[in-house]
């Protein structure tokens, strides 16, 4: 049995993509699908958060029926995709929060483990507002502010941006900052463990 999240001062806000328009770079063979891996990872990776953080305090945007269905059943909110770019389905997400101590992580990482979120979260603690870049060190995984919303400025290069406003961490963290566009990253994340759902996915291919 899972034991339940610490208390945390944190709210997080995750935004998953339609898995028909989701990961467009990531098309795997027969006979699995793009979307239906895609689902497979953003589920994993609201399992982790809802590991990490107690579920009430977790807020899925989305307007992905699947996403939905299992953010639900997790016991996050789930607050709808206005369907106009990411930034403003985070906005929508952070719109809805009553606390200071705002996250936002995004839902494609399936290697994502709670324990490395946890940490991460509990580093971001030191500071008004910290960023967590992807793997690559250009992309963003993870914003927070403990001083009400941050402002997402999300899309290539967006480390940079929030790096303007927020303090960039760099944190030794491989299972959070490996977020998933392309087979190689796929590979990369295999190799530091995946959750179940992208795991079950995958062994249609075998």
């Amino acid at each position: 049995m899972t034991s339940a999240p610490e208390p945390t001062p944190w709210h997080v806000v995750v935004p998953v993509k339609r898995a028909v328009v989701a990961k467009t770079r990531l098309d795997p063979p027969p006979p699995l699908s793009r979307p239906d891996l895609a689902r497979a990872v953003a589920h994993d990776t609201l399992d982790a958060v809802c590991r990490a953080v107690p579920a009430a305090q977790v807020t899925v945007v989305t307007s992905d029926a699947d996403a939905r269905r299992a953010a639900l059943t997790l016991g996050a909110t789930v607050v709808p995709d206005p369907g106009t770019g990411l930034d403003d389905a985070v906005a929508a997400g952070l719109a809805t929060l009553a606390g200071p101590w705002c996250a936002v992580l995004l839902g494609d990482l399936p290697a994502l483990d709670a324990a490395s979120l946890r940490a991460a979260l509990a580093t971001c603690a030191a500071y008004p507002g910290a960023v967590v870049p992807d793997a690559q060190g250009t992309g963003t995984v993870l914003l927070t502010s403990t001083r009400g919303r941050p402002v997402p400025r999300f899309g290539p290069g967006s480390a940079a941006r929030h790096a303007r406003a927020a303090t960039l961490l760099a944190l030794d963290l491989p299972r959070l900052r490996r977020d998933v566009d392309t087979w190689a990253d796929l590979g990369e994340a295999l190799s530091l463990g995946i959750g179940q759902h992208t795991r079950a996915a995958l062994a249609r291919l075998e």
